[in-house]
């Protein structure tokens, strides 16, 4: 009975609001919060109480609703009396004290007066227009102070922005009134050392004119002077030929004078000789074929060797016997270069080898002259090798495919037969194929003694 009454009274009511009419458009807040209520009350209806234009979007959620389906939505609400009233009952359902006291007339002071005034729109009781313009003054109003509020900002933002441009422009004038005080120091700076190096161009253009008046004295002087000395050289051209002339006559007079006692030389030697040659017709000598020094024993220099030094009885080891060779007239020492460098010191790098060998040669060849040759085996090189020959010593490489001992043997039968030629090697066959060509064997031993001497 309750029941029934309250909804004769809402009905009543919701008929006396109907007759009010908005003279001016829902301000947009309160649109906004229309479209949302009808947005969630939206789904609580069937879809034969939906009008025509919204049943399409009646699968759609409250919020692509709100977005897509708000003006469809608004409009039927204002020009559909059921769907609205149904959107009324919904939000009664929704917010039923707000409902009441819309009714009543006293809506809650706690309210937002933007649900206000959305509530009174779909609900529509007794002064529901003035509830509508209210929510709309206090939204402007609400506008308003957020607009005056964002203009305050916005001006105390600008005045920090002008107090900011204030101080930098200060500074910059500063700076700039430093620099411009820099300048004129600069400027007046320059003033002097411009004033200081024209007086220094006007020294300098009146020591250029004083040099050229010199240089001008100087030169009339050197002209002078030339002149005296053409006229001396004259006179004394002409003494000189005056002189030549007088020992060209005294050396004629020499030549006659000196042909006389030649003259007379001759005879007296050609004298001689015609006595000498009738003396030994006289005694019939014949001609001497042989010298005192013939009878003496020894060894011809043409036909002395390399053996004939071990007559001396010097032992193979002895660092003499390498000299009393190396003595002998144009010989040759061939060293076999790694047997004598791996005899020697052969922990050490190759390189540091053919090096410590080398030089130990070079001092030898300085000392006693001798033609030296140091052959190496090329096979055992990585890569060509960048030496410079010591002075004194020549340097050799066996080709690819070709061994030491096999240049050793060629370059002692390129030898002419009766030059002395030594070579260094203690390989057994090296030593026995240099002996069958003429060559003279020493041991590596021996060289590295004698090089130890140096």
């Amino acid at each position: 009975m309750v029941e029934r009454s309250e909804g004769r009274a809402g009905e009543a009511a919701e008929a006396a609001g109907a007759a009010e009419v908005l003279d001016h458009p829902l301000p947009e807040g309160v649109r906004r919060r229309v479209i949302a209520l009808v947005a969630d009350a939206f789904g609580g209806l069937t879809m034969a109480e939906l009008p025509t234009q919204l049943r399409q979007y009646a699968r759609f959620t409250p919020t692509r609703r709100a977005k897509f389906a708000g003006n469809a939505m608004a409009a039927a609400l204002e020009s559909h009396t059921l769907f609205r009233q149904r959107i009324g009952e919904r939000v009664r359902e929704a917010q039923p004290e707000l409902a009441e006291a819309l009714d009543a007339g006293s809506p809650p002071a706690a309210a937002d007066p933007l649900d206000v005034a959305a509530a009174a729109y779909v609900l529509r009781p007794v002064g529901w227009v003035k509830l509508v313009a209210a929510a709309g003054e206090e939204a402007q109003r609400a506008q308003a102070e957020r607009a005056e509020e964002d203009a305050a900002r916005e001006l105390q933002r600008l005045r920090a922005e002008l107090a900011e441009a204030r101080s930098a422009a200060r500074g910059e004038t500063e700076r700039m009134r430093t620099e411009l005080e820099a300048a004129r120091k600069e400027a007046d700076r320059l003033h002097r050392k411009l004033r200081s190096a024209e007086n220094d161009v006007r020294r300098g253009e009146a020591a250029l004119r004083k040099a050229a008046a010199q240089l001008d004295a100087v030169r009339d002087a050197a002209a002078a002077e030339k002149g005296a000395a053409e006229t001396e050289a004259r006179r004394l051209r002409a003494r000189l030929a005056e002189t030549e002339a007088a020992l060209e006559a005294s050396r004629r007079a020499a030549r006659e004078g000196r042909s006389v006692e030649d003259m007379r030389v001759r005879l007296l030697l050609d004298t001689v000789l015609d006595a000498a040659q009738g003396l030994r017709r006289e005694l019939a000598l014949p001609p001497a074929s042989m010298r005192p020094a013939d009878t003496v024993e020894a060894v011809e220099p043409g036909r002395m060797t390399p053996k004939d030094i071990a007559s001396r009885a010097l032992s193979e080891t002895d660092p003499a016997l390498l000299d009393q060779l190396l003595a002998l007239p144009q010989a040759h020492l061939v060293v076999d270069g790694y047997n004598v460098t791996k005899t020697g010191y052969p922990t050490m790098p190759l390189e540091k080898q053919r090096l410590r060998l080398l030089g130990g040669l070079a001092v030898l060849a300085a000392q006693t002259g001798a033609e030296m040759t140091c052959v190496f085996d090329g096979a055992e090189l990585a890569a060509p090798v960048l030496l410079a020959p010591p002075r004194g010593v020549r340097v050799l490489f066996s080709k690819p495919g070709q061994t030491a001992d096999e240049l050793i043997r060629r370059l002692v039968r390129a030898e002419p037969p009766g030059r002395p030629v030594v070579v260094v090697s203690t390989d057994r066959e090296v030593a026995d194929g240099v002996a069958r060509a003429g060559a003279r064997p020493v041991a590596s031993a021996l060289l590295l003694k004698r090089l130890s001497r140096t």
